[in-house]
């Protein structure tokens, strides 16, 4: 019998207001066998969050939202609901920010990347969940880590 938890999809949140990237982007991940709920706002975001944040196996959003709460804060916002969920950070224009916004230990992605890079950086951040060290290799100069804080 095959065991239950192996055929269970970890569930990501994927935060992008733009309508021509979000479908791109959430076909990407659900082929790469993720289940994905996806938010067009900060405000949409913060309101999956609240009501069952802990569902998230990890977070994906832009930084620039439009009106309402910003990528950053929806990142700050999971990391309130579960301490050291993965958090992946994407953003055409907002990448040099990212240190002094970003929450410890997340991944950014400047646009335009690749999807490889996205599903690199997804399973690399579940797959290292809780822990403290730097990511290394596989990804390129455009996706970074930001090292925790301890």
């Amino acid at each position: 019998m095959t065991d239950p938890a192996v055929l269970i999809s970890p569930i990501l949140l994927l935060v992008e207001d733009d309508a021509g990237i979000q479908p791109i982007l959430e076909d990407a991940l659900a082929e790469a066998g993720f289940e994905v709920v996806t938010a067009d706002s900060g405000t949409a975001a913060i309101t999956e969050l609240d009501a069952n944040g802990s569902r998230f196996a990890a977070v994906i959003t832009d930084i620039r939202l439009g009106k309402g709460p910003s990528g950053w804060e929806v990142g700050h916002r999971a990391r309130e609901i579960v301490s050291g969920i993965p958090v992946i950070y994407i953003s055409g224009d907002s990448a040099h920010e990212w240190s002094a916004n970003g929450v410890p230990e997340s991944i950014m992605l400047q646009k335009p990347f690749v999807i490889a890079q996205l599903i690199t950086a997804v399973t690399t951040l579940l797959n290292n969940a809780g822990s403290v060290a730097a990511l290394s290799g596989g990804m390129t100069n455009d996706a970074k880590t930001m090292p925790s804080s301890d």
